[in-house]
C-alpha cells in the first residue's frame, strides 16, 4: 500500500515521502479501515519534530496521522463490533508511533473505531475523532 512516512524526526516537512509499505495487520478486536480522508492536528507536526519522544516509543519508518474517516475492509478475530462494508470514523492514536492514518489502510482497535455520522462527508468525519474528544463530555447548552 501508499503511505506518507518519515525515516527520522525532522522539522522539514519535505523529509515525509509517499512510498509502498506493507499492509497492516489486523490485530484481535480491530479492524482494517480503507483510509477515505484523515485529519490533520497540531500535534502530527509535534510528533514529526520528535517533541515527544521522551513520552511516546517510535517505530521508524513511521506514517503519522491518528484521524480517519474510512470503510471497513478486514476484521481482526473476535470482533462482532463490525462487518466489512461499515463507514467509519476513529482515534487511531496508538501507544507506538509507528502506523498512522496518512495512507490507504489503518489498522485500529475496536475501542477506537465508530460509526460514521452520515450527514458529514468523509472530510468533515476525517477531521472528527481528536478535536471532537474535546466535545465529546461536555455538556451542549440549550
Amino acid at each position: 500500500m501508499r503511505a506518507a512516512v518519515y525515516d527520522q524526526y525532522t522539522d522539514d516537512f519535505s523529509d515525509i515521502t509517499v512510498r509502498d509499505v506493507e499492509d497492516p495487520k489486523v490485530p484481535p478486536a480491530s479492524v482494517l479501515i480503507e483510509v477515505r480522508a484523515a485529519g490533520v492536528n497540531p500535534v502530527d507536526w509535534k510528533l514529526v519534530g520528535g517533541h515527544l519522544d521522551p513520552v511516546m516509543p517510535t517505530q521508524f519508518p513511521v506514517t503519522p496521522g491518528w484521524d480517519v474517516a474510512g470503510v471497513v475492509i478486514g476484521l481482526g478475530f473476535d470482533t462482532p463490533e463490525f462487518s466489512i462494508g461499515d463507514e467509519v470514523i476513529a482515534y487511531a492514536r496508538k501507544d507506538v508511533l509507528g502506523g498512522g492514518t496518512f495512507a490507504e489502510k489503518v489498522a485500529v482497535p475496536v475501542h477506537a473505531v465508530t460509526a460514521k455520522p452520515k450527514s458529514l462527508s468523509w472530510e468533515q468525519a476525517g477531521g472528527l475523532p481528536l478535536a471532537g474528544r474535546n466535545f465529546s463530555s461536555q455538556a451542549v447548552p440549550g
